[in-house]
């Protein structure tokens, strides 16, 4: 319903994440930590048990969010689905690198960083860190806000928590190391696959709502590629050129390599983009759940 919908973005601007006790999200994490710990050490044997959770989990979770949408009252349907996507705790954690890079506090911007990406942040400098938080924003409006609504606008609730793990899993075992390269390499695919649209509808979103357009379109057709994920590079392209900024992440890649490094103003302005582009995607899931009810 869109009530719910509405009542579950509600519930994201004026509470944030749920405790983490109560979190589907975590308790997703903790499956799969137990599942990893059963895990097959034979890599023929991974790969297998590692597809096996890349299918049977999102399924598991989407019955259970088709359950909860079909026999609970729609107040719990608005929570249940709240905790699949994350709009204000994004923007938050990105306001609280940038207070600290303004207030020269480095030690403590690197820590806040940790809140938004995987990578070490010990030995980033400002320029970097501001880069990382700026690419965080970018990619995560994608994977913690738009494709959520959408697997919501078109599938429902069980849509919803079925993206939902396969992303999570991704997050967590989609790492080409010795642990999870062939546990973790259908989960990963999977996961390219599910965000292949998301991803450029909310480049395009990024694209259409900042001053820069034609210069933003030139990165994007340029530099998207240049990131390991087929879809990461996207909106972070998008966004490098509509920020006049370079995002680099060391030893992986450089998007608009000639730009200025990025500084805390520069957040401070990645913050304003990404949150007009979560209310059009707001607005367009709306659009999409009247039209296809489930």
């Amino acid at each position: 319903m869109t009530v719910t919908l509405l009542a579950a973005l509600g519930l994201d601007v004026v509470a944030g994440e749920p405790p983490a006790p109560l979190h589907p999200v975590v308790w997703m994490g903790r499956v799969l930590d137990w599942l990893d710990a059963r895990a097959p050490r034979l890599a023929s044997a991974r790969f297998l048990y590692g597809g096996g959770v890349a299918v049977g989990l999102p399924l598991a979770w989407g019955l259970l969010g088709w359950s909860v949408e079909r026999l609970a009252p729609w107040p719990i349907s608005a929570l249940a689905l709240k905790a699949t996507f994350a709009g204000r705790t994004l923007l938050d954690a990105a306001q609280r690198v940038e207070a600290a890079l303004r207030a020269g506090r480095r030690t403590q911007a690197r820590q806040e960083l940790r809140w938004l990406v995987s990578r070490p942040t010990t030995d980033l400098d400002d320029n970097l860190v501001a880069a990382a938080a700026i690419e965080s924003l970018a990619e995560n409006f994608v994977d913690s806000w738009l494709a959520p609504l959408l697997a919501y606008a078109f599938f429902g609730l069980g849509g919803a928590y079925a993206y939902r793990a396969a992303n999570t899993a991704d997050a967590m075992w989609g790492y080409r190391t010795r642990r999870y390269e062939w546990l973790g390499k259908v989960t990963a695919r999977l996961d390219d696959a599910l965000n292949w649209l998301p991803a450029r509808l909310g480049a395009l979103i990024v694209l259409g709502l900042g001053p820069r357009r034609r210069a933003a379109f030139a990165i994007w057709r340029r530099d998207a590629r240049l990131t390991a994920s087929p879809n990461a590079g996207q909106s972070m392209a998008v966004a490098a050129g509509q920020l006049n900024v370079r995002l680099e992440k060391l030893g992986h890649y450089t998007l608009y390599a000639e730009a200025a490094a990025p500084t805390p103003n520069d957040i401070a302005a990645a913050r304003r983009l990404v949150a007009r582009a979560m209310l059009l995607g707001a607005v367009l899931a709306l659009v999409l759940r009247r039209v296809f009810p489930v």
